[in-house]
């Protein structure tokens, strides 16, 4: 992995790992998934306010996970993927060191299986 000076893209970084470091964002975003959502109709299963989503809204509006659109009275707010794009491909970087890890365990696992076959074989 290479390192770089700290850039926008990793700023946008920064709000997305934010907005979801929150496990009521998480829910949101997954209610999102399934299509638009008015704040009440996103707030109905949670135990707080309309203004408490609000504020959940904005953050993750800010974050550019949704984008809300004006609709009559309403204002429903819809998932973007992009943004939660640049997460996937920041934490992509690290498949390859979770890989080489996982295949190293797995190698010890395997010598640790032998010699105790071999201990077993020997008595």
């Amino acid at each position: 992995m290479e390192l770089t000076s700290y850039t926008p893209s990793q700023t946008n970084l920064d709000a997305v790992f934010a907005a979801l470091a929150d496990p009521t964002r998480r829910a949101i975003l997954t209610r999102l998934s399934d299509g638009q959502a008015s704040v009440g109709e996103i707030a109905a299963p949670f135990e707080m306010s309309q203004p408490a989503v609000s504020r959940h809204l904005k953050v993750l509006e800010k974050a550019g996970l949704i984008e809300r659109g004006i609709d009559e009275q309403r204002r429903p707010a819809r998932l973007k993927a992009d943004k939660m794009a640049l997460a996937v491909d920041w934490l992509s970087e690290f498949k390859r060191f979770w890989g080489g890890s996982f295949d190293q365990l797995e190698d010890v696992l395997t010598s640790m299986k032998k010699a105790q076959k071999k201990e077993i074989n020997n008595e």
